[in-house]
């Protein structure tokens, strides 16, 4: 049952990185399933299932994995894609009986830093029912850590 939000129930976020990379690669790994598969969600989570049409009007599908083997399904659109500059998108995540739980938009920035990329997420998401807002406390510290895996993923040579 879905019900309307209030302040509550709606969650920001806004990180930076300097990803030791530069901005095509990182553009790749967020553009391209096989890579967004190995670096997507929090510690603990794995990305099984991933399909995206990085395009305006195009769409993206990610089911992550939890330690505990429950599997989050986020299906989305996206509204605005310039190549290695930005990627804007709108998704749904579900819960894990697939009721949709969170209503979600995220834009993505790139830009040249220091002969690596300068990495900039905003992510806004409302919650749709009583359980999701427990998903909002999490996101400051999923993107981070998701941010982090890129990261990591970024400076292996």
């Amino acid at each position: 049952m879905t019900r309307p939000p209030d302040r509550d129930d709606v969650a920001e976020v806004t990180l930076s990185r300097l990803i030791a990379a530069p901005r095509a690669q990182v553009w790749r790994a967020w553009t391209e399933a096989g890579q967004l598969k190995t670096w997507w969600g929090p510690n603990g989570f794995s990305t099984p299932i991933c399909t995206i049409d990085a395009r305006a009007g195009g769409t993206l599908l990610i089911v992550m994995r939890g330690p505990d083997g429950a599997e989050y399904a986020m299906r989305g659109t996206y509204d605005d894609v310039m190549p290695l500059s930005r990627l804007a998108y709108r998704l749904q995540a579900f819960d894990t009986d697939g009721r949709i739980a969170l209503d979600g938009h995220t834009i993505v920035t790139f830009a040249d830093d220091e002969g690596g990329t300068q990495l900039i997420v905003h992510s806004r998401a409302t919650a749709l029912i009583a359980h999701a807002s427990r998903m909002l406390d999490g996101m400051q510290p999923g993107w981070t850590q998701t941010l982090d895996r890129l990261a990591l993923l970024m400076a292996a040579p």
